[in-house]
Protein backbone atom coordinates (compact mmCIF):
# COMPACT_ATOMS: atom_id res chain seq x y z
CA UNK A 1 0.00 0.00 0.00
CA UNK A 2 2.78 2.43 0.91
CA UNK A 3 4.62 1.61 -2.31
CA UNK A 4 1.56 2.62 -4.34
CA UNK A 5 1.21 5.87 -2.37
CA UNK A 6 4.88 6.74 -3.00
CA UNK A 7 4.62 5.87 -6.70
CA UNK A 8 1.49 8.02 -7.03
CA UNK A 9 3.24 10.91 -5.27
CA UNK A 10 6.25 10.56 -7.58
CA UNK A 11 4.02 10.62 -10.67
CA UNK A 12 2.21 13.73 -9.46
CA UNK A 13 5.52 15.41 -8.59
CA UNK A 14 6.81 14.56 -12.07
CA UNK A 15 3.79 16.36 -13.52
CA UNK A 16 4.55 19.39 -11.32
CA UNK A 17 8.13 19.47 -12.62
CA UNK A 18 6.84 19.19 -16.21
CA UNK A 19 4.43 22.03 -15.63
CA UNK A 20 7.18 24.23 -14.21
CA UNK A 21 9.37 23.42 -17.20
CA UNK A 22 6.57 24.39 -19.60
CA UNK A 23 6.07 27.64 -17.66
CA UNK A 24 9.78 28.39 -18.07
CA UNK A 25 9.49 27.92 -21.83
CA UNK A 26 7.04 30.83 -21.98
CA UNK A 27 9.67 33.24 -20.64
CA UNK A 28 11.33 35.15 -23.41
CA UNK A 29 15.09 34.88 -23.41
CA UNK A 30 17.39 36.58 -25.90
CA UNK A 31 16.96 33.67 -28.30
CA UNK A 32 13.97 32.85 -30.45
CA UNK A 33 12.02 29.92 -29.00
CA UNK A 34 8.80 28.59 -30.57
CA UNK A 35 7.59 27.61 -27.07
CA UNK A 36 7.00 31.28 -26.30
CA UNK A 37 4.03 31.18 -28.69
CA UNK A 38 2.42 28.14 -27.03
CA UNK A 39 -0.24 30.22 -25.28
CA UNK A 40 -1.17 32.41 -28.25
CA UNK A 41 -4.79 31.83 -29.22
CA UNK A 42 -6.02 33.04 -32.62
CA UNK A 43 -9.61 33.73 -33.65
CA UNK A 44 -10.14 31.33 -36.56
CA UNK A 45 -13.69 31.35 -37.94
CA UNK A 46 -14.92 32.72 -34.58
CA UNK A 47 -13.22 29.92 -32.66
CA UNK A 48 -10.19 30.49 -30.43
CA UNK A 49 -7.53 28.13 -31.78
CA UNK A 50 -3.90 27.62 -30.63
CA UNK A 51 -1.40 29.19 -33.02
CA UNK A 52 0.48 25.88 -33.43
CA UNK A 53 -2.62 24.36 -35.06
CA UNK A 54 -2.84 27.15 -37.64
CA UNK A 55 0.77 27.60 -38.71
CA UNK A 56 4.23 26.12 -38.76
CA UNK A 57 6.82 27.95 -36.70
CA UNK A 58 10.50 27.88 -37.64
CA UNK A 59 13.68 29.43 -36.25
CA UNK A 60 15.89 30.38 -39.23
CA UNK A 61 18.17 32.59 -37.09
CA UNK A 62 18.84 32.73 -33.33
CA UNK A 63 16.77 35.91 -32.90
CA UNK A 64 14.03 35.32 -35.48
CA UNK A 65 10.85 33.24 -35.61
CA UNK A 66 9.02 32.73 -38.89
CA UNK A 67 5.33 31.83 -38.73
CA UNK A 68 3.93 30.29 -41.92
CA UNK A 69 0.14 29.88 -41.75
CA UNK A 70 -1.43 26.86 -43.41
CA UNK A 71 -4.30 29.12 -44.54
CA UNK A 72 -3.20 32.57 -45.77
CA UNK A 73 -6.59 34.09 -44.85
CA UNK A 74 -5.74 33.83 -41.14
CA UNK A 75 -2.50 35.85 -41.44
CA UNK A 76 -4.09 39.07 -40.14
CA UNK A 77 -5.69 37.30 -37.17
CA UNK A 78 -2.36 35.72 -36.20
CA UNK A 79 -0.70 39.13 -36.38
CA UNK A 80 -3.45 40.66 -34.24
CA UNK A 81 -3.15 37.88 -31.64
CA UNK A 82 0.61 38.41 -31.33
CA UNK A 83 0.24 42.18 -31.02
CA UNK A 84 -2.37 41.88 -28.25
CA UNK A 85 -0.39 39.21 -26.37
CA UNK A 86 1.77 40.17 -23.36
CA UNK A 87 4.94 39.12 -25.20
CA UNK A 88 5.83 42.64 -26.25
CA UNK A 89 6.84 41.62 -29.77
CA UNK A 90 6.12 43.45 -33.01
CA UNK A 91 5.30 41.10 -35.88
CA UNK A 92 6.34 41.87 -39.44
CA UNK A 93 3.79 40.67 -42.01
CA UNK A 94 4.89 40.39 -45.66
CA UNK A 95 1.63 38.86 -46.92
CA UNK A 96 2.89 35.26 -46.84
CA UNK A 97 4.64 34.80 -43.49
CA UNK A 98 5.00 36.66 -40.19
CA UNK A 99 8.46 37.35 -38.87
CA UNK A 100 9.06 37.92 -35.16
CA UNK A 101 12.37 39.56 -34.39
CA UNK A 102 13.66 39.22 -30.82
CA UNK A 103 15.57 42.32 -29.76
CA UNK A 104 18.38 41.85 -27.24
CA UNK A 105 17.13 42.01 -23.66
CA UNK A 106 18.07 44.95 -21.45
CA UNK A 107 19.68 44.27 -18.08
CA UNK A 108 16.55 45.50 -16.30
CA UNK A 109 14.30 43.17 -18.32
CA UNK A 110 16.63 40.23 -17.63
CA UNK A 111 16.31 40.83 -13.88
CA UNK A 112 12.50 41.00 -14.17
CA UNK A 113 12.45 37.71 -16.10
CA UNK A 114 14.70 36.05 -13.50
CA UNK A 115 12.26 37.17 -10.77
CA UNK A 116 9.41 35.66 -12.77
CA UNK A 117 11.36 32.42 -13.19
CA UNK A 118 12.02 32.28 -9.44
CA UNK A 119 8.30 32.78 -8.75
CA UNK A 120 7.43 30.01 -11.22
CA UNK A 121 9.93 27.65 -9.59
CA UNK A 122 8.57 28.47 -6.14
CA UNK A 123 5.05 27.64 -7.35
CA UNK A 124 6.39 24.30 -8.59
CA UNK A 125 8.04 23.59 -5.23
CA UNK A 126 4.84 24.56 -3.41
CA UNK A 127 2.81 22.11 -5.48
CA UNK A 128 5.37 19.38 -4.74
CA UNK A 129 5.15 20.14 -1.01
CA UNK A 130 1.34 19.97 -1.21
CA UNK A 131 1.62 16.55 -2.84
CA UNK A 132 3.99 15.49 -0.05
CA UNK A 133 1.57 16.76 2.60
CA UNK A 134 -1.43 14.91 1.15
CA UNK A 135 0.58 11.71 0.71
CA UNK A 136 1.91 12.00 4.27
CA UNK A 137 -1.68 12.32 5.52
CA UNK A 138 -2.58 9.17 3.57
CA UNK A 139 0.38 7.34 5.10
CA UNK A 140 -0.59 8.45 8.61
CA UNK A 141 -4.12 7.11 8.04
CA UNK A 142 -2.52 3.66 7.75
CA UNK A 143 -1.15 3.90 11.31
CA UNK A 144 -3.58 1.28 12.63
CA UNK A 145 -2.58 -1.23 9.95
CA UNK A 146 1.21 -0.73 10.10
CA UNK A 147 3.93 -0.34 12.71
CA UNK A 148 5.24 3.09 13.64
CA UNK A 149 8.66 2.15 12.25
CA UNK A 150 7.14 1.36 8.83
CA UNK A 151 5.27 4.64 8.83
CA UNK A 152 8.43 6.61 9.77
CA UNK A 153 10.37 4.76 7.06
CA UNK A 154 7.65 5.58 4.50
CA UNK A 155 7.68 9.24 5.53
CA UNK A 156 11.48 9.31 5.14
CA UNK A 157 11.14 7.74 1.67
CA UNK A 158 8.49 10.32 0.81
CA UNK A 159 10.83 13.10 1.91
CA UNK A 160 13.60 11.63 -0.27
CA UNK A 161 11.26 11.63 -3.29
CA UNK A 162 10.24 15.21 -2.48
CA UNK A 163 13.88 16.32 -2.26
CA UNK A 164 14.62 14.70 -5.63
CA UNK A 165 11.85 16.59 -7.41
CA UNK A 166 12.49 19.95 -5.71
CA UNK A 167 16.14 19.49 -6.72
CA UNK A 168 15.08 19.01 -10.32
CA UNK A 169 13.09 22.25 -10.21
CA UNK A 170 16.13 23.99 -8.72
CA UNK A 171 18.30 22.71 -11.62
CA UNK A 172 15.70 23.91 -14.14
CA UNK A 173 15.74 27.35 -12.49
CA UNK A 174 19.54 27.53 -12.60
CA UNK A 175 19.50 26.61 -16.29
CA UNK A 176 16.84 29.23 -17.06
CA UNK A 177 18.76 31.91 -15.13
CA UNK A 178 21.89 31.12 -17.14
CA UNK A 179 19.88 31.31 -20.35
CA UNK A 180 18.40 34.68 -19.36
CA UNK A 181 21.77 36.13 -18.37
CA UNK A 182 23.38 35.06 -21.65
CA UNK A 183 24.16 38.10 -23.79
Amino acid sequence: MIKELLEDAAERMELAVGHTQSEFSTLRSGRANPGILSRIMVSYYDTMTPLQQLASISVPEPRLLVISPFDQSVLGEIEKAIITSPLGLSPSNDGHVIRLSFPPLTEERRKELIKLAKNMSEEGRISIRQIRRSTKDDIEELSGEMSDDDIRRAEKDLQDVTNTYTGRIHKLLEHKEQELLEV
